[in-house]
């Protein structure tokens, strides 16, 4: 019926009116704290990474201190990227069983076997002395095949070092197939692949590429990662990882990208993570900075949207101050 026999403003009257019939509820264990884990030797991260907290580079103990910090307040997940002291063409250091991920993870699951859950991002970018995801040609040119055998390997030795769950962000073709036939093979039939399937070549990375110091060397990813345009080329992306194997999918980033975060969920039906990246962090960071707005409810507007569009795992480098004025 018309107004004024409807009126929609009924049902916001009040607070206990507006909570009875809110639609996205954000919760703790939906959220996910990245973790930059390096090596003991390695160099500062530039002076502008440690102006932000949750991309400051972690020892492994400063890790498993910040994973408890997780645990304490609810949240679900933490995910593990690797600073390592040593890199080369091949990015060795991604597939070392003795290397900083994994000896991250392994302390991470002993010091806190009941969670939250481990995710490892698997990826040859940190690792890799010309900063790419993938092996490079003399030409410049990323070897899409060459890298799988890498990649597979990478997610192995994080599956015997413990990890609960994979995340491979590469955006190889054909990678979670790989992934997944190594893992069948190796026996860990079980552990999931969380697919990084609509990974754009966006604008918003660079406090990460910073603080990991993983900017590429030469040329950039446009040849592997979305073209931020590419809506349906995201989308048919989703569906072959779906194919492949993967058990949950992931849109990044996120802020820009809601529409493929309902897409996604919508054509495959599996469970979507939206990464709220470095950039995004850093943005509402300096205008709560400047006053020019307030960080709490910023935040909080942000994560609901991604939930509002389908998302079912957030992860955030608010994760920590979200999951405590979520209470």
């Amino acid at each position: 019926m018309a107004y004024p026999h409807t009126r929609m403003r009924r049902l916001r009257a009040s607070a206990g009116l507006r909570g009875l019939v809110r639609e996205i509820g954000l919760r703790a264990e939906q959220l996910v704290l990245p973790l930059l884990v390096a090596e003991a030797d390695t160099q500062p991260a530039p002076e502008g990474a440690l102006e932000l907290p949750a991309l400051q580079r972690l020892s492994i103990s400063a890790a498993v201190e910040r994973a408890r910090e997780a645990a304490e307040v609810g949240l679900g997940a933490v995910i593990v990227f690797g600073v390592p002291s040593h890199k080369d063409a091949e990015g060795s250091g991604a597939y070392d069983d003795e290397g900083i991920v994994q000896l991250a993870v392994r302390a991470l699951k002993q010091a806190l076997p009941d969670g939250p859950l481990v995710i490892t991002d698997v990826c040859l970018c940190e690792y890799t002395d010309h900063g790419h995801c993938g092996v490079a040609r003399e030409d410049g040119s990323i070897d899409n095949d060459a890298s799988l055998e890498l990649l597979a390997r990478t997610a192995s030795s994080h599956a015997r070092a413990g990890a609960d769950i994979l995340a491979p962000s590469d955006m190889m073709d054909g990678r979670v197939g790989a992934l997944r036939a190594e893992l069948d093979s190796e026996g860990y039939s079980d552990t999931p692949i969380l697919a990084y399937s609509a990974k754009f070549a966006s604008a918003f990375y660079g406090p990460f590429r910073d603080a990991a110091g993983s900017a590429p060397a030469f040329g950039d990813r446009r040849s592997y990662q979305l073209d931020p345009a590419n809506g349906a080329q995201a989308l048919r992306e989703a569906v072959l990882d779906v194919g492949e194997g993967a058990d949950m999918l992931m849109v990044k980033p996120a802020l820009a990208y809601g529409d493929l975060i309902a897409a996604v969920k919508r054509e495959t039906g599996l469970p979507v993570a939206a990464y709220n990246v470095s950039g995004e962090y850093a943005m509402v960071r300096a205008a709560a900075a400047a006053g020019a707005l307030d960080e709490r409810e910023a935040v909080l507007e942000i994560l609901t949207s991604f939930a509002r569009a389908g998302a079912d795992t957030i992860i955030t480098y608010h994760a920590l101050d979200a999951a405590r004025w979520l209470v």
